[in-house]
């Protein structure tokens, strides 16, 4: 059975901590290095449901994806809702490890696990980490369809393929329009896309839209058209990435010979928890190339 510092050479390995954003809070936020870990769980966000899960589970890691202090903190106290999933790791020897902008970039990412959920074919990275002469690394993913369909037939295979969640998927473009390639990018995406229009795909899938980046990207400029948009649920695009990472762990388990046992949690912890369908009180008239 390894110890803790042994399972975090293999993380730190798969996803190298100096290879995240400068402003991101990566690596282990707390844990002994010397314990002993048979059990890992994966999810998304450290929140006080997922902490809970962990100390179910029996679990010895917990590996998130978003970080618990992402701009610091000057307490830990058990009153304040980040203090107490402290408290709570710590009382039950639970250690707290995060892979976030890393695991974005990294070969496979994030995004490779968002296009494979989707069953798309990976052609490359959508910006591409020059410091990769393989030139696998990068920031999203620029994929294939396996077969092209229109927009409103692509948003709602999206819808069933990806998490449920109450948003479901918002698509921006003409519904009839063919789409054949698609960028992908898990979690906020809206500042990628000059890259999008560069990469000339039919359509970017992302999560985090807000409304005028997504207005400008929808106009019309000269015979440019531009790319359809379908906008997810942040944590749906990055939940496919706790399996694939799960996956990854458990191969550098058997090569080892370490005996891991490493879940995934299902559990829903988009804050979003209900969805309202528009009632309108008018009739919209729609733009070219807008949602109708």
């Amino acid at each position: 059975m390894p110890v803790l510092s042994e399972v975090l050479t293999a993380l730190d390995a798969l996803w190298p901590p100096e290879r995240a954003e400068e402003w991101d809070a990566v690596g282990t936020v707390c844990g002994d290095p010397d314990a002993e870990v048979s059990r890992v769980l994966f999810a998304v966000d450290p929140v006080q449901e997922i902490a809970d899960e962990a100390v179910r589970l029996g679990a010895d890691l917990l590996v998130t994806h978003h970080p618990l202090y992402l701009r610091g903190t000057t307490t830990v106290a058990a009153s304040t809702f980040k203090g107490k999933v402290v408290h709570t790791l710590i009382k039950h020897d639970i250690a707290l490890h995060v892979a976030h902008t890393n695991a974005d970039t990294a070969d496979p990412g994030v995004s490779d696990a968002l296009a494979g959920a989707l069953d798309l074919r990976v052609l490359g990275p959508l910006v591409p980490d020059p410091s990769d002469p393989a030139g696998r690394r990068g920031l999203g993913r620029i994929c294939e369809l396996t077969h092209p369909m229109p927009l409103a037939e692509f948003a709602a295979y999206a819808a069933a393929h990806l998490p449920a969640t109450a948003q479901g998927i918002r698509a921006a473009g003409d519904p009839d329009r063919e789409i054949r390639t698609v960028a992908v990018s898990g979690g906020s995406g809206d500042s990628l896309f000059d890259d999008v229009r560069a990469a000339g795909v039919d359509a970017f899938l992302t999560a985090d839209l807000r409304h005028h980046p997504a207005s400008e990207a929808t106009q019309t400029t000269g015979r440019t058209t531009p790319p359809a948009l379908l906008d997810a649920a942040h944590w749906a695009t990055e939940w496919p990435w706790c399996e694939q990472a799960a996956a990854q762990l458990d191969a550098v388990s058997d090569r080892h010979d370490w005996g891991l046992r490493t879940h995934v949690s299902r559990t829903v912890t988009d804050p979003w928890t209900a969805h309202a369908a528009s009632t309108p009180i008018f009739t919209p008239t729609h733009t070219t190339g807008a949602p109708r």
